[in-house]
């Protein structure tokens, strides 16, 4: 029982993601271009969400500075995620929706984009990171599942939505982590050429 179990999760993953290829296929190659066009005149990527997604911010912020699968010059990005003094000092002292806004007002400039992770799109943080990202005019790109909720709502024509169509967490993170592979590859693959990866 429990065997089968694990495989039908094996199952549900891999269905998802065949049947989500060719649905998100044209937003992560448009989330491609926003972060080529940041990174390749000067911008940064500040990375932000809340959980898992915090982590998955940071993998991304990673991928950008210290590479994904080749060799190339470091990207900036910078995960909203990682600083516990600033995130606990707005737990603490300020209101706790505003703990990326913030970082986003201080570090962004226009032409950087702005990542933000969530299965919702309802979470008051990334909602306020993404007012403030608009006021410093970045792009945003949103990596949610099912419609995006509220954080769809605020996305502008230059902004990009990846939207996940499943509305379980694991199956959404799942796709996610995979999206940030699609995004990291493909921006190299801008930058550096297509070629194969080595095994």
């Amino acid at each position: 029982m429990l065997e089968q179990r694990i495989q039908q999760h094996f199952i549900d993953s891999a269905d998802l993601k065949y049947q989500a290829a060719q649905t998100l296929s044209h937003p992560i190659a448009a989330a491609v271009q926003a972060v080529l066009a940041c990174v390749t005149s000067g911008g940064k990527v500040l990375a932000c969400g809340n959980g898992p997604s915090a982590a998955e911010a940071q993998q991304f912020a990673a991928f950008c500075v210290a590479g994904f699968e080749r060799e190339r010059p470091e990207l900036a990005a910078l995960a909203l995620t990682s600083d516990n003094t600033l995130l606990t000092a707005a737990a603490g002292s300020h209101d706790a929706t505003q703990q990326f806004a913030r970082q986003v007002r201080a570090l962004g400039q226009a032409g950087d984009v702005l990542l933000a992770l969530t299965v919702h799109g309802n979470d008051p943080n990334l909602l306020a990171a993404t007012e403030a990202a608009h006021e410093r005019d970045m792009t945003v790109v949103v990596l949610a599942g099912r419609t995006g909720g509220k954080l769809a709502a605020m996305l502008r024509e230059t902004d990009v939505l990846i939207s996940v169509p499943h509305d379980r967490a694991a199956r959404v993170r799942e796709v996610h982590t995979l999206v940030l592979h699609c995004l990291s590859d493909g921006v190299d693959a801008q930058l550096l050429g297509e070629q194969e990866i080595p095994i």
